[in-house]
């Protein structure tokens, strides 16, 4: 039997037209055209209409009888095979939004606050709005690459979640496999090895701080201080102006010429971080603005007078921020993440932030830093004590 091409189709009289395989146009005597197709099904002929050609061109047809075909052959129901709608596959962040729903009644409370808050931040700007099926190496590279080695920890956890939506995508037939996992490892730079011991484990802080808040009263070892409570950048403490601190507000005010990112950011201070400040003013020596934590004849405090300090730990400066990003993340699972992202001055989506309303928002920044300054400062959690010496000033 002749196969059907489209012109055939077109220019079909009144009658019953085969294409092969069981596959029939037919041409009523008014001239409306549909599609049939002729199967064995439970052990007699069966003829199934798939449709007006309006609904469905030749080769539509072709592949909705050869779907139904193997459908009967395998012993189903050829009738719910035609009716089998099409499942539109959803995006990347509907898809995110209803695996969390069904999943996480099943996890930790920290888990499933976490889970979605991460994506949010990270995931859903770059690939949220592509369709769960498209999502591919280069998608996820795209949301991974600036944390792989900068982040690991993060970047990791960021990369399970992931698997964890396209797995769950792939269970619900909205697309064809799971999450690319081997296609991804030659794609990312190796991360560095684990011991290096750059940040300071929060359990050991608290003991580290009270060390240094009894050693000798120097600039270098307020500066430090002042950086552990803020979760500053060393670079933003040396850099601090008096100008830039409101102590009845207790706020300090960075300009963005003092910020990484070019930005503005305001720190809440808890009352660690201002008695600090209050004891760094009897070490003042000028009336007029000047740095809050100065070097040698007035100049901008070195690095390397915090870094010293430290150095006898085996930790380093900026690694507090890692420090105090493990604590909240552990310990503070009721504040958002954004929050405490927020606090350590790095970019987070407006959306984010005015999801939570922007006057809550600093006044949980003010919770969190709040209750860190306490735990820092040993009076509340568990200090653990640490045979470890102080360098002779700073």
């Amino acid at each position: 039997m002749a196969k059907l091409t489209a012109l055939k189709v077109r220019n079909a009289k009144a009658g019953r037209h085969g294409d092969g395989a069981g596959l029939y146009l037919l041409v009523s005597r008014t001239g409306a055209k549909s599609w049939m197709i002729r199967v064995q099904s439970d052990g007699r002929r069966r003829d199934i209409g798939l449709g007006a050609l309006s609904d469905l061109t030749l080769e539509e047809a072709r592949d909705k009888a050869r779907e139904i075909r193997k459908v009967a052959r395998a012993g189903g129901d050829p009738i719910a095979a035609r009716d089998k709608r099409e499942v539109v596959p959803p995006s990347f962040k509907e898809a995110a939004k209803a695996c969390h729903k069904a999943l996480s009644p099943g996890w930790g409370e920290r888990h499933a606050s976490a889970f979605l808050s991460t994506l949010t931040l990270h995931v859903f700007p770059k690939i949220g709005g592509l369709r769960v099926d498209s999502i591919d190496e280069k998608d996820i590279l795209s949301v991974l690459s600036p944390l792989w080695t900068t982040k690991p920890a993060a970047a990791k956890k960021l990369r399970q979640r992931i698997g964890v939506v396209l797995d769950y995508a792939k269970g619900h037939g909205w697309r064809a496999t799971g999450a690319p996992r081997d296609g991804l490892r030659p794609l990312l730079a190796r991360q560095a090895e684990a011991g290096n011991f750059s940040s300071m484990p929060y359990q050991e802080l608290p003991a580290f701080v009270a060390k240094l808040d009894d050693a000798t009263d120097t600039v270098g070892r307020f500066a430090l201080l002042f950086t552990i409570y803020t979760a500053a950048r060393s670079g933003e403490v040396r850099s601090a102006m008096w100008s830039h601190i409101d102590m009845e507000a207790g706020e300090w005010r960075r300009p963005g010429s003092l910020m990484k990112s070019g930005k503005a950011h305001t720190v809440t201070l808890s009352a660690e971080a201002l008695a600090i400040l209050e004891r760094a003013k009897k070490l003042r020596t000028s009336q007029k603005d000047c740095l809050i934590f100065p070097g040698a004849g007035g100049k901008q405090l070195s690095d390397m007078t915090m870094s010293k300090v430290v150095r006898a730990t085996g930790y380093t400066v900026h690694g507090f921020r890692a420090t105090f990003r493990t604590w909240a993340a552990e310990k503070m699972s009721n504040i958002p993440e954004a929050v405490a992202e927020t606090a350590l001055a790095h970019t987070i989506p407006d959306r984010v932030i005015r999801a939570y309303n922007r006057a809550k928002f600093i006044e949980m920044r003010r919770t969190l830093l709040d209750a860190w300054g306490r735990y820092a400062a040993g009076t509340s959690g568990t200090v653990v004590q640490l045979p470890l010496k102080l360098g002779a000033s700073a």
